[in-house]
């Protein structure tokens, strides 16, 4: 059988941060939707030990798109090596490693190689690939460069909310509420507009317009991945409103012997303020096909915006899961027993 074909490329960033906080960055996928752009969720499957099977959802080129990773960590040796599963034992998936280097004066190198099989070029225009990589990977390294950096303040800049509500309903009709978010406008004043887009059954992406407090008028881009199996639906801001950097939060719907919990969960990165020696980082990558271009990190100004985000996350969420309430026990005829 012959060997197959592998087009390599190579992207470094040097980073104003210890070694390990860059590794942990990397490492705790779970929480890059909250942080990374391209980046929409990440399903847990296997966490045991160094090896790690992750379900990833991300947007290439404003694409939903989805794999599993098998991951290998080494953090002595700040490495993690990946391995993309795809149909089939003779397709083989992206392979790669994260790789963090100690630099002098408490810096470090973030680099990120990677090996894209030459076959898949067949079924995706190369040119595609080439520029889904490059605009993906290198927002990546953007992001993670811009929250390392910040890595001593970072957790006084996330807002994380929860709401919960008990239903006497049926699971599905509450469930089914959450899922039609095509008809939130009609019952929420601050939604005023809302373009649903879901050509993969449960992959919904949606652009809205919000109407803020002052009465200006916001327009946000999100993501859902919906599973209805499990009564869950996680979604990303992708373009979250001018408040914060990122949202992103799960709707679950959780039946027990007793009834239903509705539960809203919320998180959103706050704009932390630029350093000093921000710059346009310092990004390598090396194809095949030659250099791409750098890009430029996230531009982030200072607020004490923390208070005000969440009781609005808060709200909204407390809002919505009110309208499922009711809307699960409207179906529902209770029956009064005669005197």
């Amino acid at each position: 059988m012959p060997e197959t074909a592998f087009h390599h490329t190579s992207h470094r960033v040097d980073i104003a941060a210890p070694a390990g906080v860059v590794y942990g960055l990397v490492a705790d996928a779970v929480r890059w939707p909250l942080f990374l752009t391209p980046t929409v969720h990440v399903e847990a499957l296997d966490l045991e030990g160094a090896d790690q099977r992750l379900r990833i959802w991300a947007l290439a080129c404003d694409d939903v798109t989805s794999w599993v990773t098998r991951r290998t960590l080494d953090p002595a040796a700040r490495r993690i090596d990946f391995r993309q599963e795809v149909p089939g034992p003779s397709e083989p998936g992206v392979t790669g490693s994260w790789v963090v280097e100690e630099l002098p004066e408490g810096s470090s190198r973030l680099t990120l190689r990677s090996a894209l099989p030459a076959s898949a070029t067949r079924t995706t225009p190369a040119s595609w690939l080439e520029r889904a990589e490059r605009d993906d990977l290198l927002a990546l390294l953007a992001d993670l460069k811009h929250l390392a950096e910040r890595w001593a303040t970072l957790d006084e800049h996330i807002v994380a909310v929860e709401e919960t509500l008990r239903v006497d309903g049926p699971a599905e009709l509450a469930y089914d509420f959450l899922y039609r978010i095509e008809n939130w406008p009609a019952q929420l004043p601050r939604l005023t507009r809302l373009d649903l887009v879901e050509e993969t059954p449960g992959i919904q992406q949606v652009r809205m317009d919000l109407l803020a407090d002052d009465g200006r008028t916001h327009t946000a881009k999100g993501v859902r991945v919906c599973f209805p199996h499990g009564g869950r639906i996680v979604y990303k801001l992708v373009e979250p409103p001018a408040s914060t950097v990122a949202q992103a939060g799960e709707w679950s719907v959780e039946p027990d012997a007793s009834g239903v919990t509705l539960r809203g969960r919320h998180q959103a990165v706050l704009h932390c303020p630029d350093r000093p020696s921000d710059t346009t980082p310092d990004t390598e990558t090396r194809t095949e096909s030659g250099a791409a271009p750098g890009t430029e990190p996230r531009t982030a100004s200072g607020g004490g915006a923390g208070p005000e985000v969440g009781r609005a996350l808060g709200r909204d969420s407390a809002v919505v899961l009110g309208l499922a309430r009711r809307y699960a026990q409207s179906a529902v005829r209770v029956i009064t027993p005669k005197p």
